[in-house]
């Protein structure tokens, strides 16, 4: 295994989650602020799981978003 090379795998296999994530984050409470459905003073609480198919690995991240 190349080090140099699995790492920079990993870190774009991250990035792509990280952005993909985020926007469909953003989406979804601009959406549910324009239909009423949030107020925009709410802490969204978010999960997160990975799996990596291979090896044994399923992560499950939990954390809270806040509005405001």
């Amino acid at each position: 295994m190349d080090d140099e090379i699995f790492n920079m795998e990993v870190r774009k296999f991250l990035k792509k989650v990280g952005v993909n994530s985020q926007r469909e984050i953003e989406q979804a409470v601009r959406s549910a602020l324009a239909s009423g459905s949030l107020e925009g003073t709410e802490t969204l609480k978010a999960r997160m799981r990975l799996e990596v198919e291979g090896i044994e690995v399923d992560l499950t991240i939990d954390g809270d978003i806040a509005l405001t």
